[in-house]
C-alpha cells in the first residue's frame, strides 16, 4: 500500500517545469467521463493480462480451471477494450476528480473482474464459488490484501492449482497497488500519473522518490520484484514446492495471508519457512523508500528513520511479552517454542499479514487483548502493510503531548517534530480527522453488521462470542488483516456470514486499502454535479 507522492509536492511548481513532480491540478468543476471510461477501461485489460499467468499453471497442471479462466481473460479484455473503444477519441488531461474517479470505480470493477475466474469455475463445478458474493468477497479480499477466505478446509483440496495461484497472484498485484504498475506501464499519464498515485493512497507523510513519478512506480516495482525473486528462493531452499513458495511469496510481501494449505504456514511445519516468512514480513511492513535510500548508499537509513525504530520496537516487546505469557501460561512446553510462536504471531498482525502458525483465538485473553491492539497499528506508512500506520500513531502522539504542554504552559510555542520532520498543523489535523472518520466508520460498521447477523431468539450462542466475531470481523477487513478472534479466528473463514455482510465487509476492505477518502467521496453528489 505504498504512496510515493511527496506531502510538500505543492511549493514545486507546476509540473511542467520540472518532469511531472509538481503539483496536481485540480481541473475544472464538472468531470471529464470519457478520460474516466477510457483509463477504466486500460486499467481492465490490464486486470485480464495479468490473468495469464494463472492459465499458464492451469494448462501446465491440467487441473480443469482452463476453460473458467480463459473466459475471465476474455470477458474482462473485451469489457476493457470496449470502454477504452468509447473514451479513446477525446484527448483530455487528468486532473484530480478524475484520478479519484478512476482509482475508486477501478478498485471495485477489478475486483469483479478479479471474481470472475471463480464464478465461472463455481458455475460449473458447484463449492464455495458458485455464488457471486462469494467470489467477489474472494477477489476483493485479495486485491486489497486482506487475506479473509470463504473457503474452507475441504475446500482447498477441491480448488484447482490455477485458481490458487490467481488468489495469491491478486495479493501480489494490490500489495503494491494496481494504479502504481498502471502508471509505470503508461508513458502519458504525466501529471496525471501523480493524481492516480495520490488518490490510491493518501498516506500521512510520504515522499518523492525521483523527480519523475512514472519513474518513482516502476523504482518500487523493481524494489517489490527483486523482494520476490529473493524470498521464493529462500522458501524453496526451506522445502517449499515452487508453486507454493511463488505463492506464498506473493502473499508475504503484499501482507496478504491467502494460503496453498488450508492450514496456512502451520501446515508445513516448518522452522525455516516460519522464520524466511517472518523477515518478509517485516520487510514488507517496512517503508520502501527506505531501501531506495539503501540503494543510494545511504546504509544507516533504517535507524535514522524515527518510524522504522518504533516499527521495529512494537514488534519485539509484543513478541516478548506474548513470549512471557505463553511460557507462564503453560501453552508451550519451553521459551523457544513459545517465542517462535509468539514472534511470529506478532509479525503477521502487526503488519497485517494473517498468516498463523497457532490457534492465537485459544491463547490467555492478555495476548489475545495485546494481539487486538496490534490489528489496529498496522505497518509503516509506504508500506504494503495496511492498517491504520505507525506513522499516524506517532502523530497522534505527538500532537496530544503538544495539547498537553499547552495546557500548563499557554505562552510555550514548540514546533511539533517527528525525528528532524516538522509536523506542520495541516499534518496534524489531517490525521486527526482521518482518525475520527475511521472510528466513525469502525462502529457503524460493527453496528450494521450485527444488525444484519442477528440471531434468532433462542439461539443458544452466547452473545458474547458473537460480538467479539463481529467486532474483530469489522477490524480485520477494515484493516486488511484477514483473520480475528472467534468465528473468523486463526482457524475460522468467512462462510458462515450472510450474503449481504459478505458484500458489506468487502465495501470495509476498500475502505481500508484506499484510506477512507477515495471511496467515501464517490458518494457526494457535489463530486458528481461539480460546483
Amino acid at each position: 500500500m505504498l504512496h510515493p507522492a511527496s506531502a510538500s509536492e505543492g511549493r514545486r511548481g507546476d509540473g511542467r517545469r520540472r518532469g511531472d513532480a509538481g503539483r496536481i491540478p485540480s481541473g475544472s468543476a464538472t468531470l471529464s467521463f470519457f478520460i474516466i471510461l477510457k483509463l477504466l477501461g486500460l486499467l481492465l485489460m490490464t486486470v485480464g493480462a495479468s490473468m495469464l499467468p494463472s492459465l499458464a499453471w492451469s494448462v501446465y497442471y491440467a487441473d480443469g480451471a482452463q476453460i473458467a479462466l480463459l473466459g475471465a481473460v476474455v470477458v474482462t479484455t473485451g469489457m476493457g477494450a470496449a470502454a477504452f473503444f468509447v473514451g479513446r477519441s477525446r484527448r483530455e488531461d487528468l486532473f484530480r476528480k478524475e484520478a479519484t474517479a478512476v482509482v475508486g470505480i477501478g478498485w471495485i470493477l477489478c475486483a469483479f473482474a478479479g471474481a470472475l475466474p471463480f464464478y465461472f469455475h463455481g458455475v460449473f463445478a458447484g463449492g464455495p464459488f458458485s455464488t457471486f458474493p462469494n467470489c467477489y468477497f474472494e477477489s476483493m479480499s485479495g486485491l486489497t490484501t486482506t487475506g479473509a477466505s470463504v473457503l474452507q478446509a475441504e475446500d482447498f483440496a477441491a480448488l484447482p492449482r490455477g485458481l490458487h495461484f490467481w488468489r495469491c497472484f491478486t495479493h501480489w498485484l494490490g500489495g503494491m497497488g494496481i494504479i502504481v504498475l498502471f502508471v509505470a506501464i503508461l508513458p502519458f499519464l504525466g501529471v496525471g500519473g501523480r493524481a492516480l498515485l495520490k488518490s490510491e493512497v493518501p498516506g500521512p507523510v510520504t515522499e518523492t522518490l525521483t523527480p519523475r513519478v512514472k519513474d518513482t512506480a516502476m523504482l518500487l516495482w523493481k524494489i517489490y520484484c527483486g523482494f520476490t525473486i529473493a524470498e521464493t528462493l529462500v522458501l524453496m531452499a526451506c522445502g517449499m514446492s515452487f508453486f507454493d513458495a511463488l505463492c506464498h511469496t506473493f502473499a508475504t510481501l503484499a501482507t496478504g495471508g491467502f494460503s496453498t494449505n488450508p492450514g496456512s504456514i502451520a501446515g508445513f511445519d516448518n522452522l525455516g519457512v516460519e522464520i524466511a516468512i517472518m523477515f518478509f514480513m517485516l520487510v514488507a511492513g517496512t517503508n520502501f523508500a527506505l531501501y531506495y535510500s539503501i540503494l543510494r548508499g545511504d546504509r544507516r537509513a533504517l535507524l535514522r528513520d524515527p518510524e522504522w525504530r518504533a516499527y521495529v520496537s512494537v514488534i519485539a516487546v509484543s513478541a516478548l511479552f506474548v513470549a512471557f505469557v505463553l511460557v507462564r501460561a503453560g501453552v508451550y512446553a519451553s521459551p523457544l517454542e513459545s517465542l517462535r510462536y509468539g514472534t511470529f504471531q506478532v509479525l503477521s498482525l502487526m503488519t497485517t499479514t494473517g498468516f498463523a502458525t497457532a490457534n492465537f483465538d485459544a491463547w490467555p485473553v492478555e495476548v489475545k487483548f495485546l494481539l487486538l491492539c496490534l490489528m489496529f497499528v498496522g505497518g509503516s506508512a509506504g508500506s504494503t502493510g495496511g492498517g491504520i500506520k505507525v506513522m499516524r500513531w506517532m502523530i497522534l502522539a505527538k500532537t496530544a503531548r503538544g495539547e498537553l504542554e499547552r495546557r500548563y504552559s499557554p505562552r510555550t510555542v514548540r514546533k511539533l517534530r517527528l525525528g528532524k520532520t516538522v509536523l506542520s498543523n495541516d499534518l496534524s489535523a489531517s490525521v486527526l480527522v482521518f482518525s475520527f472518520t475511521w472510528a466513525l466508520v469502525f462502529v457503524l460498521g460493527v453496528f450494521a453488521v450485527a444488525v444484519l447477523e442477528a440471531l434468532p431468539a433462542g439461539t443458544s450462542e452466547a452473545s458474547g462470542s458473537r460480538l467479539v466475531t463481529v467486532i474483530t470481523a469489522v477490524i480485520a477487513t477494515l484493516n486488511n488483516i484477514g483473520p480475528g478472534l472467534g468465528q473468523v479466528g486463526a482457524e475460522g473463514n468467512y462462510a458462515f456470514f450472510k450474503p449481504i455482510t459478505k458484500i458489506l465487509l468487502t465495501c470495509f476492505m476498500v475502505l481500508g486499502r484506499l484510506e477512507l477518502y477515495t471511496i467515501l467521496v464517490l458518494f457526494a453528489p457535489r463530486f458528481w454535479r461539480g460546483r
